[in-house]
Parts: C-alpha cells; structure tokens; sequence
C-alpha cells in the first residue's frame, strides 16, 4: 500500500529540528511549500533497497526500521528512524538508488521532497547541506561503533549496546524504567547486532532474572540503565 497524501505541515511543528538549524524562519516556509507530508501505514515501505531514489524524507510521526538484505539473502537492521530525523537523502552522498529498506514499525508520516530539487535546495540553502551532512557523518560513526563491537566483543555486550541506542534514540520513562518508545522485537535484535534470535532471548530472558529489563513480545522495559551500561562496558558492577 502506497502512503497517501496529506494537508500542509505547519513550520512551527519543525523549525527546532536539527535538518532546518540555523535557517531563518522565511527559509523554511520556502522548504515547506515544496515538500508533501505523507502517511505510511504500519508495514508498507517507505522506499526499497536498491530503488531508484526519487525522494528524500523528513519522518514528523511514528518509527521506520532500516534494513538491508545481504548478497545472500540476511537481514541486517541498519538502524530505526525516530521522528525529527532526516532519511533517504540518497543524493547527498553520492547515490541514485537507495542502500537499503525504510519500512514502517508504527502508522508514521513524513515530510517528502523530491529527489531532483535537492541541488537547487542546497544552493538555495547551503544550511541545509551542513545540516544533512553532520546527521549522515554522525550515522557513519555509528556504523563503524558498531562494525568495531561485532568485531570484537561478545554478545552479550553487543546486544547490551544495541539496546543502549535504542534508549538514547527513543528512550521515554514510565514507572518500571526507560521504555523503548515503539515496538521492537527479539528478531530486531538480533539483526541489529549479528546474534541468533535464540541467543538474544537467552540473553534477555537472562536479563529479566537479573531485574535489568523487563517486557513483553514487543516491549522492552530498561529498568536499571547504568547496569546496562556498566555490562555493555565490561565494567565491574
């Protein structure tokens, strides 16, 4: 199911987010008339690996997982996109196709532009580029984080991790703790961090008797952070 088009999106929902930083407020009313906010509901694709980039998005409501099929056939979860973030700017580094699947967890929408104003729309606004580019430099020190944690630790501290950014990413406190503010399962972790699906539940399961997380299928519950860090950190508790 494609997305459907929606009304307009007032500049006050997105003037502090990170992508329209240091434009002034006239810059974003002139972004805003040439973007289209859309409505992708739960499970459809936002766009396809390896399709032709023909847009680029900003994501106003609900989470998208990014995921990447490998040469043969493994699903590698490359990141979840939280609401204010910039994604699909496949032009801004270099490629007319996309490098993976953005698919949404929750019914979401997103501001769209096209992919063929963003040269003008950079030239216009050189902010923007700045913008976008600092987001993209902070994702390539995230992938080489973890490149470095696959290589190197084990797993328990990997899943550790994973779960850390998730928290940092879309962490919101109720009463047990921080909860991962969108569904995300055991499969999702395992993905995230090259673990077997078993080994994340043991792992987890092993958690949850230690009083560290808690949850259900798709919920996770942090209920002692700093001790999830000191074991993402091999750190003495």
């Amino acid at each position: 199911m494609k997305g459907r088009w929606m009304a307009g999106v007032d500049q006050s929902l997105v003037a502090d987010l990170p992508m329209f930083a240091g434009l002034a407020p006239e810059q974003v009313d002139q972004l805003l008339q040439e973007a289209q906010s859309v409505r992708y509901p739960k499970g459809t694709n936002v766009f396809q690996q390896d399709g032709d980039a023909h847009s680029f998005f900003i994501l106003l409501h609900g989470h998208l997982r990014v995921f990447k099929l490998t040469p043969d056939g493994q699903q590698v979860v490359v990141r979840f996109v939280s609401p204010g973030e910039v994604f699909g700017v496949a032009m801004a580094i270099g490629r007319t196709t996309y490098p993976a699947t953005a698919q949404a967890v929750v019914d979401s929408i997103a501001l769209v532009w096209p992919s063929a104003a963003w040269p003008r729309l950079v030239a216009t606004h050189p902010g923007l580029a700045v913008n976008t580019l600092q987001t993209v430099g902070s994702r390539l020190q995230d992938a080489h984080t973890r490149v470095v944690e696959m290589s190197t630790e084990q797993v328990e501290r990997r899943i550790a991790h994973a779960v850390l950014r998730l928290v940092r990413q879309s962490g919101r406190k109720v009463e047990a703790g921080v909860e991962i503010d969108f569904p995300i399962t055991r499969q999702d972790i395992a993905e995230m961090t090259g673990a077997t699906m078993p080994t994340v539940s043991r792992v987890l399961s092993a958690w949850e008797s230690q009083g560290l997380v808690a949850g259900g299928r798709q919920r996770i519950v942090i209920r002692e952070p700093h001790k999830l860090f000191l074991l993402a950190e091999g750190l003495p508790d």
